[in-house]
């Protein structure tokens, strides 16, 4: 892993792009999060940001991180990011900045554009765009904060609207049974999709039985699998 400097790193980026592989460009506190995620586990990353000091942060980190410019299509030609298959652009602090690299990523005929969005009018223009996902990270985190600090959930994921997937502790009033015979699809709207049972997670099935300790991951409805997180 390395920095590079513009010229001389299309050739490395060639090599990534064909490897499993992605590029973010802006590497601020969302991008770099991200960006270091998909290094762990195992997907090779370009990282791309104007701030020498975003780039030095990460130097080493990434297997290759530049800067450069991103509002200059020969710059995203020059570093390949056309011949990525997946492409995050997680600029937050300049706006034009943002809409400006989503549009010369779409001429490119990117694939795949992920986009963080700051406002509702920003996630708006990306997608008028065609921007194929925009994020709202600051959005999305407090949506999920709230849904956790309202009820008793230890984790909560909202997959679509109006329909979540919530870690929760075992309800006393389940505990020993089969859960086949508890009805709580019918009951509360929900299904329970996996257990975790010393420390190991397993798929739930109608034979399963329910420790007091054990930890539960349930699908449903937000606001069933909210109540269900709440019962004891």
């Amino acid at each position: 892993m390395a920095r590079f400097s513009l010229f001389g790193a299309a050739d490395t980026s060639r090599r990534i792009a064909e490897a499993d592989s992605v590029a973010v460009i802006g590497l601020g506190r969302f991008g770099s999060s991200l960006a270091l995620e998909l290094m762990g586990g195992g997907t090779e990353v370009l990282g791309i940001d104007l701030d020498e000091d975003l780039v030095q942060a990460l130097n080493g980190q990434l297997t290759q991180v530049v800067r450069a410019d991103s509002t200059k299509q020969e710059v995203l030609q020059q570093l390949a990011v056309d011949e990525f298959d997946r492409v995050v652009v997680a600029i937050g602090g300049n706006i034009s900045a943002s809409i400006l690299t989503c549009s010369l990523l779409l001429n490119l005929d990117v694939p795949v554009i992920w986009a963080k969005a700051v406002d509702d009018q920003h996630g708006l223009i990306l997608e008028q765009l065609g921007v194929h996902h925009v994020i709202y990270p600051e959005k999305d985190m407090g949506r999920r904060v709230a849904h956790l600090v309202r009820g008793a959930a230890l984790d909560f994921i909202e997959v679509a609207a109006g329909y979540a997937m919530v870690k929760a502790p075992v309800p006393a009033r389940i505990v020993g049974q089969r859960l086949g015979d508890t009805g709580l699809r019918k009951t509360h709207g929900v299904t329970i999709a996996a257990f975790q049972h010393d420390g190991e997670w397993r798929n739930a099935d109608n034979d399963t039985v329910l420790q007091p300790d054990d930890t539960l991951l349930i699908v449903g409805p937000t606001r069933d699998a909210e109540n269900f997180a709440q019962l004891r």
